[in-house]
């Protein structure tokens, strides 16, 4: 029985400042990723907050959201067979010096703050953030 799921993929500001969006989004295509929809977008902080509501009791959690307004970002409906998972392996360690050499954060991430992508971590969290995207 295969598993199809779709998750949330966030090309991050310092990603979209140096004009990754196409690299990125064609190491999805070659993992076999269907980008579902897709949007370039810039959220307030307010926004931001909500969205990374989860992480609020953080020490990092300003700094996060206030990143996250920081600049446009592309959002993404991403989906394959156990795409949570699959894109979780793709991105790399949210430190950049820690991921696996061809992981997205490696290749691209500045550091663990600037790691030009976020990716939902389970399917609970994947169907909340999708909703919060693109829900008319």
């Amino acid at each position: 029985m295969s598993n199809i799921e779709q998750t949330l993929s966030i090309i991050k500001p310092d990603a979209v400042e140096r004009n990754l969006q196409d690299k990125i989004k064609n190491e999805f295509i070659d993992k076999n990723f269907e980008i579902i929809n897709e949007k370039k977008i810039h959220i307030s902080k307010e926004e931001a907050e909500k969205f990374y509501k989860v992480h609020e009791t953080k020490p990092f959690y300003n700094d996060l959201c206030t990143y996250l307004s920081s600049g446009p970002i592309c959002v993404m409906i991403l989906q394959k067979e156990n795409a949570v998972l699959e894109n979780r392996k793709l991105m790399g360690a949210t430190n950049p010096n820690d991921a696996e050499e061809g992981t997205l954060r490696k290749k691209y991430g500045i550091s663990i703050d600037k790691n030009s992508v976020h990716g939902s971590d389970s399917i609970e969290n994947a169907k909340i953030e999708i909703d919060f995207f693109f829900k008319n």
